[in-house]
């Protein structure tokens, strides 16, 4: 696997489209073998393996959010289907590429005619189906294999889907499908039963940046670290669109790229003056809090963002409490690890964190309603953030009961912890609602649950 360094092959993709316009980086490093795929190792085993072993399925279903490159996995596949080289030399599917090959211009442009690329949004019926099934049955014109590429598959109708089981399970040998879909639970279980599924994963962070890193050299486009951060933590492991924001950023800054280039264009707040909030919150000091959210907004960044950032750190700093080992990611800048392993050592309940990141998202939805209000535009929202913070220890009933030395509701000393789930607070769109986070939180609590009877019973905090 690749770690983003290769050069894009320049037969493929060159500098710039046939007319001279300008290609944006997001097709101009488009990957063009498996090799420069990256984050998705599983995917690429499994397939070269197939490979290797002659044991090539009818069909392959792709999915994954945005940006992943199930597109692009589908054309590679279709290329390593039909690699031939101008002597002969290659005589049946090949998992390496290393040189452009007899199809392989066409396929990887789309306009290969024994390469069907369909768009299932705007061909979903059962005419278009029905249309794949008469022309199937013919052997391909020049390649070895012809190949049906279904993008966005879960669009197809009821009735497509039903007309095309009988072809997708016992298509001519000669024939090959590739499917793609951002939503795999609308494909129906008769369509996934005849289909080798592969689910590309977000690209993590470090290896996004790794990448952003190799494309800035090759453009000589000289990048601050922490701008490429802020990139790789915006686009959420979609590899497109840190890629285009990354051309934003450059057309942007018109120069070198800083980290305040990319907070003006993305309107975020200064990392260190969002962890400044939230020790103002977590202090129960509303005049700095007050203040700080007033400097932030006064400087253009959106009341919105600041919020979930706030609740973005809060969530950082529990799970570095939970995991030191966390603060370790390379996505992180280092003002946001040195201070985040800081908090973690000071005595802050975990409780506090909960309410602190509960009201944060709930100012946060408000802002994103309609257009804010004169007093959350001068963050009066933060006398609620404070009180939520500053109070906690008196008012969290958790709290309470691990003053006193009791075990929480639902902890069992056999090891049941957490029977009674997550406090309100948590539940829901606690952190976005993501369930990861969701599930980390459930993870530490059931860590706690199950320590304390070990404590108690070792005379500890008794």
């Amino acid at each position: 696997m690749s770690d983003g360094t290769n050069q894009p092959d320049p037969g493929l993709d060159g500098e710039a489209s046939s007319n001279g316009s300008y290609r944006v980086l997001a097709r101009k490093y488009r990957p063009a073998t498996f090799d420069d795929l990256i984050g998705q190792d599983a995917m690429v085993r499994t397939v070269s393996n197939a490979f290797e072993a002659a044991r090539i399925p009818q069909a392959w279903i792709l999915t994954g959010v945005r940006g992943v490159g199930k597109t692009t996995t589908a054309r590679i596949l279709a290329r390593a289907l039909n690699f031939e080289l101008p002597d002969g030399s290659i005589t049946g599917p090949a998992i390496r590429m290393p040189v452009i090959g007899v199809h392989c211009q066409a396929i990887m442009e789309s306009r290969h005619i024994d390469v069907i690329e369909m768009d299932a949004a705007s061909h979903n019926g059962v005419d278009d189906v029905r249309q794949i099934n008469d022309a199937i049955r013919y052997a391909p014109v020049s390649a070895r294999y012809k190949v049906y590429i279904l993008d966005e598959v879960h669009m197809l109708s009821t009735q497509a889907f039903n007309a095309l089981l009988k072809t997708l399970e016992e298509p001519p040998p000669h024939a090959k499908f590739i499917f793609a879909t951002t939503e795999i639970r609308k494909v129906p279980i008769t369509i996934l039963s005849r289909c080798q599924r592969f689910d590309l994963r977000r690209v993590d962070a470090g290896l996004l940046v790794t990448h952003l890193q190799a494309i800035a050299r090759k453009e000589a486009i000289e990048v601050e670290p922490e701008a490429l951060a802020l990139i790789a933590r915006a686009a959420e492991g979609s590899v497109r669109d840190a890629l285009s924001l990354l051309d934003q950023a450059i057309a942007h800054a018109a120069g070198s790229v800083q980290a305040e280039h990319v907070r003006q264009m993305l309107g975020l707040a200064d990392r260190a003056r969002v962890i400044d909030l939230f020790e103002a919150l977590m202090r129960g000091d509303i005049a700095a809090a007050l203040n700080e959210l007033r400097a932030q907004y006064d400087i253009g960044a959106d009341p919105a963002v600041v919020l979930a950032d706030l609740a973005e750190f809060t969530h950082f700093v529990t799970r570095v409490k939970v995991v030191p080992s966390v603060a370790d990611d390379p996505a992180l800048i280092e003002i946001e690890r040195a201070r985040g392993r800081g908090l973690c050592r000071k005595a802050l309940h975990a409780g506090a964190f909960a309410h602190l990141a509960d009201a944060a998202q709930r100012d946060g939805r408000g802002c994103r309603r309609g257009p804010p209000a004169r007093g959350r535009r001068d963050g009066s929202g933060a006398h609620r953030l404070c009180g939520r913070s500053a109070d906690t220890r008196g008012r969290d009933p958790l709290a309470r009961r691990e003053r006193a030395g009791l075990p929480r509701a639902g902890a069992r000393a056999g090891g049941g912890a957490c029977r009674g789930g997550l406090p309100a607070t948590l539940r829901g769109a606690a952190f976005r609602g993501v369930a990861s986070r969701d599930l980390a939180w459930r993870t530490a609590r059931c860590a706690r649950a199950v320590q304390r009877p070990q404590r108690a019973s070792a005379g500890v905090g008794g």
